[in-house]
């Protein structure tokens, strides 16, 4: 017997709250790199687990470094001087019943498809040296694994909420937008790392934006702040042309910049990320499983990015939240917000938490005892279909960052 929980939740909605504080790392921050990169291990090796042995076995590999480089910008092209380091780590079964599984191989396989796939500059052979520190697990998790049925590896909490705000989506969207081909055919001197901080007060967003530029592709520093200024009315354009209900939108881009200082008053990068020279990156530190960091919004502080997903609870409940609260908000008339949690207790199975609540905040005017029902058979129906959710989050079929 499952304990459901559903509340009206009694504070105003986000997007009624007079100011909303929204911040989007986008692909090439060294941050989203470690996560992407281990999540996109982890889902390699659960195919090599299943194709190996017939079944994912134990690992978690959301242990994740990188660790900066040394560069020489340089306008028209600078040069790298030391490269960047990746530290692979945690636990992950190296043998099953005499087979091999080679796990650094195939983690690092993975990481360099991941960078050679989305850093447009970045060489993995060349300019990332990649270092493994994945070990063995315990013999009580990774028995866990053996049993009949595979309890939560914690007891903890996943978080997730629906809708969107108009803030969040700009931010997300934005950066999307910044980083798709079809912005990059139009201003190819633009890097992968981007950084959205969205900031809205009343009907009104500002968005603060840092975003690399590529040196070779910059020819002094007048070229540079023309592009910048380019960029920047294009963003505007792009802003305008969305469907949206702030009053006024404004943004400013590279707000370090000091056009004074020629050279050292620009944001230049050889290879289009900060990690190149500047900034280190960690899993966990980023975006949460939404893509976004919410400061107005309930988050876990799990980091699910290469987690596994057969047992633990911090990437299969903030995902599962997600998308259960995504549901309720789609399928349930009357419902404006809502957010819903999952409590794992560690042993039990993950579609037998030890609590699932959601707090709903409704529409004037709508009765809250069928949405009250509606919304805990949708998350009945969400644990009953727990195996293949598991099944569909082992194959990538979710985002987490």
């Amino acid at each position: 017997m499952r304990t459901i929980s559903v509340e009206k939740a009694a504070e105003p909605s986000v997007s009624e709250r007079q100011t909303e504080l929204v911040e989007r790392k986008g692909t090439g921050h060294p941050d989203t790199i470690c996560d992407s990169v281990m999540e996109a291990s982890c889902i390699r090796l659960c195919r090599e687990y299943i194709e190996r042995t017939g079944r994912i076995l134990h690992h978690n590999l959301d242990k994740g470094l990188l660790i900066a480089g040394r560069t020489l910008t340089k306008p028209g092209g600078g040069s790298v001087l030391e490269p960047m380091r990746l530290i692979s780590g945690d636990r992950a079964t190296m043998s099953w019943k005499g087979i091999d599984i080679p796990v650094d191989e195939i983690v690092e396989t993975a990481a360099k498809e991941w960078i050679a796939g989305n850093l447009r500059f970045v060489d993995p052979e060349k300019h990332i040296v990649f270092q493994h520190e994945i070990r063995t697990g315990s013999a009580e998790l990774s028995d866990a694994f053996s049993r009949p049925v595979i309890g939560a590896n914690d007891t903890s909490v996943g978080v997730g909420y629906a809708p969107l705000s108009e803030t969040e989506s700009t931010v997300l969207e934005t950066e999307r937008y910044m980083n798709s081909s079809a912005c990059k055919s139009i201003f190819p001197e633009t890097g992968e790392d981007i950084k959205i901080m969205g900031f809205r007060n009343g009907n009104s967003l500002d968005l603060t934006i840092a975003i690399a530029f590529i040196d070779r592709f910059i020819s002094d520093a007048a070229d540079y702040f023309s592009r910048k200024l380019a960029l920047k009315e294009h963003l505007e354009r792009y802003l305008l042309n969305r469907t949206s209900s702030f009053e006024k939108v404004s943004l400013r881009i590279n707000a370090l910049d000091d056009p004074r200082r020629g050279e050292g008053g620009m944001y230049l990068t050889v290879l289009g990320t900060s990690a190149e020279g500047a900034d280190g990156g960690e899993v966990g530190r980023g975006n949460r499983v939404n893509g976004l960091i919410a400061f107005g919004r309930p988050s876990s502080l799990e980091a699910a990015a290469g987690k596994n997903p057969v047992s633990h609870v911090g990437k299969i409940y903030n995902v599962l939240a997600r998308e259960t609260a995504a549901r309720i908000h789609r399928e349930v008339p009357g419902v404006k917000e809502v957010t819903v949690f999952f409590c794992s207790r560690i042993g039990t199975p993950v579609d037998q938490p030890l609590v699932a609540s959601a707090r709903i905040i409704p529409d004037s005017g709508n009765r809250f005892g069928p949405m009250q029902r509606e919304a805990s058979a949708i998350i009945e129906s969400e644990l009953n279909g727990m195996r293949v959710f598991l099944d569909r989050l082992a194959l990538g079929h979710f985002p987490v960052c």
